[in-house]
């Protein structure tokens, strides 16, 4: 399997985050309404997926260029706070630190640079993505001052109002009419995000999977698409090896969207767990049920131990999940993961 990062500019706001099992949902419909995109069925690329799937998608994350050097924001890893920064052994000024830290969900990485620790990264919230913070930051690394720095906020969250109108009435009122708000995520207009991609090349190509992602961004992805929301532009694409932004000699696997691991295969696990409540989109959306079997999840920026260190031999890990809806029974849910190798220290 080859990997890949897609750049894409947001040119609206989105309706739902861009994760990864999202993204792979989209795509899948893409190649279901076109057979020659890829040049296959959805059912013939789906047809190994339990063992051997032909793309995994990661979630979005801001990638910015600082002077020469370009850096990605990825989310913390979901550690316990010691393991991840270096705090006072003073029982109260570990308090106070504790609460500062929580707050600095990215974490900041160049391009060039390896995770060789968590310790010793640049962490950050959504309002320190400024100038200051990260000229001090590269040319502490480097040795030089850093100019053309990102000095702003690249992410608004807010709650967009919605009515629906009874047309008999003419007026809101209860019974599904009632007024309702909808989480809407808007960018900075320069933001770019960075998609990873990991594609099985005897199935799908680069340039396939890049048509796909510039259809979508095209007619919007997520909810409230036909109103306008989640639309992007592709960029740009090129290949990398995650294995060489992270460890030399990896202990761990530190993962870059939703996944549900495989059993009996790692010894430790640190990762935030949350529901993925699914619901069909396109044409089921309107179908008699158009929800899916909950699926619980564990978010990316998770930590997982293998037993094994040939789970490193591959570029990914996770597992794939079927008979998640009565409507469609050939529905599955993307659980697998890409993950950059990395070392934790105990």
């Amino acid at each position: 399997m080859k990997t890949y990062e897609i750049i894409i500019k947001p040119v609206t706001g989105f309706g739902t985050p861009l994760k990864g099992d999202t993204i792979f949902g989209h795509f899948c419909w893409q190649i279901a309404y076109d057979e020659t995109l890829a040049g296959k069925t959805l059912d013939n690329l789906l047809l190994n997926y339990q063992t051997k799937p032909f793309a995994v998608f990661s979630s979005a994350y801001p990638g910015f260029c600082v002077g020469e050097s370009s850096c990605y924001a990825l989310k913390r890893p979901d550690l316990p706070l010691n393991m991840v920064f270096a705090l006072s052994e003073d029982k109260k000024q570990n308090i106070e630190k504790r609460k500062e830290r929580k707050a600095e969900r990215w974490m900041i990485l160049q391009k060039e640079r390896k995770i060789s620790s968590f310790k010793t990264l640049k962490y950050s919230d959504d309002k320190k993505l400024f100038e200051g913070d990260i000229k001090a930051y590269l040319s502490d690394k480097t040795g030089r001052d850093i100019k053309g720095a990102v000095s702003k906020t690249f992410i608004t969250i807010f709650s967009q109002s919605h009515n629906k109108i009874n047309r008999l009435t003419g007026t809101t009122s209860t019974e599904g009419f009632a007024p309702f708000t909808v989480d809407q995520r808007v960018f900075y207009p320069e933001t770019e995000l960075t998609i990873f991609v990991g594609i099985d090349d005897a199935f799908i190509n680069i340039q396939q999977v890049k048509e796909g992602l510039e259809r979508i961004g095209k007619w919007g992805f997520g909810k409230d698409a036909s109103t306008g929301l989640g639309r992007f532009e592709v960029i740009r694409e090129s290949e990398i090896d995650l294995t060489k932004m992270g460890s030399e000699s990896p202990n761990a696997c530190y993962t870059l969207a939703p996944c549900v691991p495989e059993r009996a295969t790692f010894s430790d696990m640190f990762f935030n767990p949350f529901t993925r409540f699914g619901r069909h989109g396109d044409i089921f959306a309107k179908s008699p049920n158009p929800f899916k079997n909950p699926v619980i999840m564990a978010d990316e920026g998770g930590i997982f131990k293998p037993k094994d260190r040939e789970v490193f031999k591959k570029p990914y890990i996770g597992s794939a999940v079927l008979n998640i809806s009565k409507t469609e029974p050939k529905s599955v849910v993307q659980g697998y993961s890409l993950y950059i190798p990395v070392k934790v220290e105990v």
